[in-house]
């Protein structure tokens, strides 16, 4: 009784309705996002082969570092600041016109090194045509405004338009990619469809919240710059511990080992994906509240983090358990070179929540930018190390191993900052 009790009190919080409302959005997203790769994924392996399906996860692997490069970790910072200043219209079009004439720029230096690359590099060069094609992700990317209706809380608009862009996407693969040779058409599909998306935002942008692009000194310009470096030398030190180890991989070994290899890596983001929804939601609602109330924020941390466990520590013990049977599902055979990796990879899920738990609802919405960079950047350092050492003497193992490794890493020292510096969880 005292259960349902509190929970009445929380509907009629208008804060904690909005975050619902928006969770439910962001759920129902991330439940396309799970349920339409888990159709399209098995279906692209048996008709590609696991060959052509680890050249398309080694493309995205390189694609991944422009994604980052030009997303520069406005993905937090411009969330903040468009969910602090909401309610002031020439603050968010100041916002608004300094993140997309940064993206501009890093994307036209994104164009000049990717083409570098497929000229001078023989892996690159190979297949160049691929490596363009996906290319168009990190343009639909940086079209698509996501940290702004993060920012205002508005997540209806985000999981329609993507639902609607990945059913497209998910129809076209049905319709289109039949034998091994149409792997070109992977890339080309789910480029277009992130560009459009970003089309139709920008036209939302300016259209139904009247957002007004304005000439800024480059000063300005120069000050969100500064405000996001600490974030998106994390996000590419990120990078350097999880897309790194497949690029890494696919230098040393060959497509058909980075296909087992991202088979298994494949299913842990989809189910990555599962708290996507809530930190999505739950972000600009506490990087507001913590300006106000710190005790508030860190009570409602241990909440997540007491009832979040019972779901995803269950969750990997299925996961290492069922790993042949989910395997067998995917590839249609037994292989237990994939098994061997995701069962390395079982316990990631609940890494992966604590993590987000510790760093990005405890130390970045308490504006510790630089000690979370330090960790990843110190992360992503000792992964190379470790990369260089274990993938050309173990392979896809090495590799598994390498990740599991790091995510350990990085979530203690997640739990000892907080800890340690008067933002204790536990």
């Amino acid at each position: 009784m005292k259960l349902i009790g509190n929970f009445k009190d929380l509907t009629k919080n208008k804060d904690i309705k909005k975050v619902s409302i928006n969770f439910f959005y962001l759920f129902i997203l991330n439940i396309s996002n799970f349920l339409l790769p888990l159709i399209t994924f098995p279906y692209l392996v048996s008709k590609l082969g696991i060959e052509k399906f680890g050249l398309l996860a080694f493309a995205t692997s390189i694609i991944s570092y422009f994604l980052i490069f030009t997303d520069y970790g406005f993905n937090l910072t411009a969330t903040r600041q468009i969910s602090i200043h909401r309610e002031d219209k020439d603050k968010l079009n100041e916002i608004v016109s300094a993140i997309y004439v940064i993206k501009l720029l890093l994307v036209l230096v994104s164009v000049v090194i990717l083409g570098i690359l497929v000229g001078v590099v023989p892996k690159f060069h190979e297949y160049y045509p691929i490596y363009l094609f996906t290319f168009g992700t990190v343009i639909g990317q940086s079209l698509f405004p996501i940290w702004f209706f993060q920012g205002i809380e508005k997540m209806g608009f985000i999981s329609t338009l993507n639902i609607v862009a990945k059913v497209i996407f998910t129809v076209c693969i049905f319709a289109f990619v039949k034998t091994e040779s149409d792997f070109f058409l992977v890339p080309i599909f789910n480029s277009l469809g992130y560009i459009t998306i970003g089309i139709v935002s920008v036209f939302v942008l300016i259209r139904k919240y009247k957002i007004r692009f304005k000439k800024l000194k480059t000063d300005v310009i120069i000050s969100y710059l500064k405000d996001s470096w600490h974030l998106f030398i994390s996000n590419i030190s990120v990078t350097l511990y999880t897309t790194a180890v497949i690029t890494i991989l696919g230098f040393f070994t060959n497509n058909t080992l980075v296909g087992y290899y991202s088979v298994a890596d494949k299913i842990i983001q989809i189910l990555r994906g599962l708290i996507a929804p809530l930190s999505q939601a739950l972000f600009p609602f506490l990087a507001k509240e913590a300006h106000n109330d710190k005790n508030k924020v860190l009570n409602i941390n241990r909440k997540i983090l007491r009832y979040g466990s019972f779901i995803f520590l269950p969750l990997c013990i299925g996961i290492y358990i069922f790993a042949p049977e989910i395997l067998y599902l995917i590839l249609k055979k037994e292989s237990m070179e994939a098994v061997k990796i995701l069962r390395i990879f079982s316990i990631i899920p609940f890494l992966i929540f604590l993590a987000t738990v510790f760093a990005l609802f405890t130390m970045i919405v308490f504006n510790k930018n630089r000690e979370y960079s330090r960790i990843i950047i110190s992360a992503g350092l000792i992964n190379i190390v470790l990369s260089f050492i274990f993938i050309p003497m173990f392979h896809h193992i090495g590799a598994a191993v390498c990740v599991l490794v790091i995510e350990l890493y990085v979530t203690a020292s997640y739990v000892y900052y907080t800890q340690n510096n008067e933002m204790k969880l536990l």
